[in-house]
């Protein structure tokens, strides 16, 4: 099992309430007709700018896209190449993980990279990727 740690925001200065509001802004942005569970994404680069995404679902199930992609390649296609943290929400499911696909892809351009889960009332998990992605696929 991964290994993850509850810490409160308050040791964390890059949980900005700029991060978390923008994260909880994007869910309403998903469309999940099939699955009912939208959920938000925001990195944050290291540059301080943050890029949000929601998940988008299709009929065709191999077709949906994540928040969590959709966040990183908004910021990789402006350039983007630093991150801090992916942060991600779901108003239905407290402390959702990426799927293996989207730590996958984040594993290609932050191998490194912390990622922060959060509750309905703003508790935060943090789990670095090598604690939820153990043997990524590489070149």
């Amino acid at each position: 099992m991964a290994k993850t740690s509850s810490m409160p925001v308050s040791r964390s200065k890059a949980l900005s309430k700029e991060l978390i509001q923008a994260v909880k802004q994007s869910v309403k942005a998903a469309y999940a007709p099939y699955s009912k569970t939208r959920i938000g994404a925001g990195v944050l680069c290291k540059d301080g700018s943050i890029y949000t995404g929601s998940n988008i679902e299709n009929s065709s199930y191999s077709l949906t896209m994540c928040a969590e992609r959709i966040a990183l390649f908004k910021a990789l296609s402006e350039g983007k190449k630093k991150f801090q943290l992916l942060l991600v929400y779901s108003p239905q499911i407290d402390f959702i993980l990426p799927c293996g696909a989207c730590l996958q892809v984040i594993s290609e351009f932050a191998p490194n990279l912390m990622i922060v889960t959060m509750n309905k009332i703003a508790e935060f998990r943090f789990h670095p990727l090598k604690t939820l992605l153990t043997k990524p696929f590489t070149l």
